[in-house]
């Protein structure tokens, strides 16, 4: 029905009014589908490969949808937001926001903080359980309390998360006691030391060589210290030299001194050789001990899945389990001592915000209710219904579940709005509590699809007084067919389907029925709400009582 449009609407009451099946419900679903809701693709026209929607916003600095844009790296301009939806003919759809392709869900999460439509679609937030103790707090206004109990909830989580740590791990000891009793007796026995397999491995090569290595030397210690060995020879060969050193004037001197330095290098190798040859042990028992140990090292550190070196350290790690084992008992009691005392002011904090809660919701209801009277849905009765947590659902908003129920008719039980509500009754529903709740949920554009539906005269007019009065702290579309209503607009569109020419094309496609929207200066608007009044023929009465009715809401 819609070839191109483009609406902008302004803050306050705005009104859009038309014949039934002129495409009012058309504009909500285009809204709908900009905000994130199930797309359908029976919404793209006959012969079209697609369909667009763009919806601008300009939330204020601090609204939450801003932080969502941070939160996924969106930049804005020029404090603008803009949701954009592309519907194929095939079904498939697209998400941007501020032309950034983005997730159908994530178009949804930021469109449910921008607009909430009711009468239209499934997801209003005041029919979601979750989120009506969020409303009644908002409602109370009492931020110390809750910032005291999520306090007093974190110290005492922590205090538990504690407690259950120390017991997992005293159960995982025990578990393994037996192990670690038996590991820390084979490695107290053992007694490895860092450096160990090192020491070992090098005194184990030389004792399978010492044999070889003690021939050598005791070779190598002949033919320095016998008597035609090198250290005779380099003596005689020195004497020779120093008795004609006089003669040869200094021409000698380096000579002898290097002689000298040789003699001396000579007998410190004969004490090392000595050294040496006393430090080798030939006894085989002493070789059979060190690869014993060596061996035995080496078979625990792969039993254990660790470097031998690193058996000292697991000794000590095993010893230390077994102690806090030991002294397990008595660290899971003081644990759980102050897991006590740390729960007693969440507890405390938790009834005192139950308390201030149970005074809001009496506050709240009773405000709902005397909505509804003026609604023409006085029998119905609205109520905040409180139910415990269990205690591992406390949270840090205490341990209540709260839950909006009503009851329609006397002596029906009551039940959540959208069980219980038809779509008339639920729109009247949903404006009698945003109506109370209107300065606790500030949420900027809220829809109303027929909300006065089958009521007229004064209650008709108490819900256009209604409508106006919610529209003073946010902006509030309504699609409505009341004149009372209508009349109580800031500003009115009117929605008009008519059959239009489409050029050169076949004979049964000469012409095309398309939904337009204008926006009604004042004397237009009084025609259409004495339109509304009259029916078809609009008559001087009609235009009388819209005198009237307009003339009333500006009062």
């Amino acid at each position: 029905l819609i070839g191109r449009l483009d609406l902008e609407f302004r803050r306050g009451l705005c009104v859009l009014t038309g014949e039934t099946g002129a495409g009012k419900s058309i504009l909500l679903d285009a809204l709908g589908l900009g905000l994130g809701e199930r797309a359908d693709a029976r919404l793209v026209r006959h012969g079209a490969s697609q369909a667009s929607v763009t919806a601008r916003f300009e939330p204020i600095a601090d609204h939450p949808a801003r932080a969502i844009l941070a939160e996924q790296g969106i930049g804005a301009e020029d404090d603008l937001l803009l949701l954009r939806r592309v519907l194929s003919a095939d079904g498939r759809s697209r998400a941007f926001v501020n032309d950034q392709p983005v997730s159908i869900g994530l178009l949804k999460r930021i469109g449910g903080t921008l607009v909430e439509v009711h009468g239209q679609f499934e997801s209003q937030r005041l029919l979601d359980p979750a989120y009506h103790r969020v409303l009644l707090d908002a409602f109370g206004g009492f931020p110390d309390l809750l910032q005291s109990t999520s306090a007093a909830f974190d110290a005492w989580r922590a205090a538990s998360e504690a407690r259950i740590e120390a017991a997992d791990a005293i159960a995982a000891a025990q578990r393994d006691e037996e192990f670690f009793r038996h590991a820390a007796d084979e490695l107290t026995e053992l007694a490895p030391q860092p450096g160990e397999e090192s020491r070992l491995a090098e005194r184990r090569a030389l004792m399978m060589h010492a044999e070889q290595l003690l021939e050598a030397i005791n070779g190598a210690a002949r033919s320095l210290a016998d008597t035609d060995g090198a250290e005779a020879r380099l003596q005689s060969a020195a004497r020779e030299l120093e008795r004609v050193a006089e003669r040869a004037g200094k021409r000698l001197n380096e000579v002898i001194a290097a002689l000298d330095r040789a003699l001396n290098e000579t007998t410190e190798a004969m004490m090392l050789l000595d050294r040496v040859s006393d430090s080798l042990d030939l006894d085989p028992n002493a070789l059979d001990h060190a690869e014993e140990r060596l061996f035995a090292l080496r078979a625990l550190a792969r039993k254990h899945a660790v470097d031998v070196d690193d058996l000292a350290a697991l000794a000590d790690g095993f010893s230390a389990k077994l102690t806090a084992l030991e002294d397990g008992s008595a660290v899971h009691e003081r644990l759980r001592r102050e897991e006590d005392v740390a729960l007693a002011p969440y507890v405390d904090a938790a009834n005192r915000l139950r308390k201030a809660r149970t005074e809001a919701a009496t506050s709240l209801d009773a405000g709902v209710n005397a909505e509804l009277k003026t609604l023409k849905l006085g029998k119905a009765v609205f109520t905040s219904e409180f139910s415990p947590l269990d205690e591992g659902a406390w949270n840090e908003a205490g341990f209540d579940r709260v839950a909006f129920t009503a009851a329609i008719n006397p002596g029906a039980p009551a039940g959540p709005l959208n069980k219980i509500a038809s779509g008339g009754e639920m729109a009247r529903f949903m404006l009698a509590i945003k109506a109370v709740l209107a300065e606790a949920d500030p949420l900027p554009t809220v829809v109303f699809d027929e909300v006065d539906a089958g009521v007229g005269g004064a209650v008709a007019a108490a819900v256009g007084e209604r409508l106006a009065k919610l529209a003073n702290g946010c902006q509030v579309l309504v699609v409505t067919h009341s004149p009372q209503v209508a009349a109580r607009g800031t500003h009115h569109w009117r929605v008009s389907k008519s059959e239009q020419a489409m050029g050169q094309a076949k004979a049964e496609d000469m012409t095309r029925v398309w939904t337009s929207v204008e926006v009604l200066d004042d004397p237009d608007r009084k025609e259409e709400i004495a339109r509304m009044l009259a029916g078809a023929k609009v008559t001087d009465e009609a235009r009388a009582a819209a005198d009237s009715l307009l003339a009333g809401a500006a009062e």
